[in-house]
């Protein structure tokens, strides 16, 4: 079996709260956890993974996709004496420096204040042990290549290589949102860092056949997918929004499109949302990244709906975004050369300061509000993506 340790993050701030944020952390990580047949403690404010060695990459790589933790490391679990947490500690120094270390520093941590050395004199004389141990290692207070933890609990435990974690709050510790999914690099994007805020996720996306085929359709599921693998599940409404497309394309102003085209879809999102008890949209909007998003278009597809929208790429930038994008494994889906509807429809020439009053007045020209009303009685197709 490999024991690890997890470090709890934000949720430990949450005061009368905190123990319903460890439960459903706890829950998320057993659901994550559940082919692995790994068995889950949380004691003093540590969650401990017994997992089995066939396991243990998928179990590291659950452990990745988690939110709601600051890091985790592979952890030795020794009887709480001196001899055994300095052997230790010299059996992961031999480890750090097998692995290209040249540098060390041991942090500990005395939690039972029964154990006969102090937080110094454990980092002093497990120092010198492996000091001892390994020719050419040099001890270094800061910037070392590797740290030896030690906390002294219940058990002692001590390990090295700890990994940064996703950090955030545990999926379902802050309600639902519906997720206006695109095929683009923004969208996916939204959707995972409202994911690290706690949201449970659904997701709408419109498509367009015959202008947008399915293999634009099976992309979009494949990004649904790789955001439930962080969000634990999202439904997918497919929503045919072919009709809608040409009633604007053949009765507004051509430089209106894109901004009535994406009024629809806010006022769709939300009837859909209201259906699913979502409480708000999340759109992956960033402030004058194209034409649709200024100030002014913002205002103007954001009057057609009342629930809160959430834009959490609102002050980024198309790097910081595909940075992401990167991270998480969207970024070579969204780049797959099969366009959205938005796309396809973009004028050449399309309206960049609109003034809302006028986008509602050629809104309600087009008989759109009725077009689109029958989307939130449920005729979208929906796939349910739960990793």
């Amino acid at each position: 079996m490999v024991l690890y340790l997890l470090k709890p993050g934000e949720l430990y701030l949450k005061g009368g709260n905190r123990d319903d944020f460890v439960r459903i952390l706890s829950r998320n990580l057993a659901l994550m956890l559940r082919e692995t047949k790994a068995r889950i403690n949380v004691r003093h404010g540590r969650f401990y993974v017994d997992c089995p060695d066939a396991a243990a990459a998928e179990a590291e790589d659950v452990f990745g996709r988690l939110f709601g933790i600051t890091g985790w490391a592979r952890a030795r679990k020794v009887d709480k004496t001196t001899g055994a947490v300095v052997a230790a500690c010299v059996e992961e120094g031999k480890a750090a420096w097998e692995a290209g270390a040249r540098t060390f520093r041991i942090e500990a941590r005395r939690a039972d204040k029964r154990f006969p050395l102090n937080s110094q004199g454990i980092c002093v004389e497990a120092g010198d042990a492996v000091l001892g141990a390994v020719p050419g290692f040099k001890a270094k207070m800061t910037g070392a290549d590797a740290v030896i933890h030690v906390e002294i609990r219940e058990n002692a435990y001590i390990y090295g290589g700890e990994h940064a974690g996703l950090r955030g709050l545990p999926a379902g510790t802050a309600g639902r949102g519906m997720l206006l999914l695109s095929g683009g690099i923004d969208s996916p994007v939204a959707g995972f860092l409202m994911a690290g805020r706690g949201m449970r996720l659904d997701a709408v996306y419109f498509h367009a056949p015959p202008y947008t085929g399915d293999d634009a359709l099976h992309k979009v599921e494949r990004l649904a997918e790789i955001i439930g693998r962080y969000a634990l599940a999202v439904r997918l409404h497919v929503v045919s929004f072919t009709e809608v497309e040409q009633r604007i394309k053949n009765g507004a102003p051509a430089a209106w499109n894109t901004v009535l085209l994406r009024m629809a879809m806010m006022e769709t999102a939300e009837k859909i949302a209201r259906r699913r008890r979502c409480k708000c949209l999340v759109t992956g909007e960033s402030l004058s990244q194209v034409a649709s998003q200024t100030v002014e278009n913002i205002a103007c597809t954001g009057s057609v709906v009342t629930l809160p929208v959430f834009r959490p790429l609102i002050g980024m930038d198309k790097e910081a975004i595909t940075r992401i994008a990167c991270q998480i494994g969207t970024y070579p889906v969204s780049i797959l050369p099969y366009e959205d509807c938005c796309v396809l429809f973009s004028p050449e020439h399309p309206i960049l300061y609109g003034d809302p009053d006028e986008a509602l007045r050629l809104y309600r020209r087009l008989e759109l509000p009725s077009a689109v009303k029958s989307f939130g009685g449920g005729t979208a197709d929906e796939w349910n993506m739960d990793h």
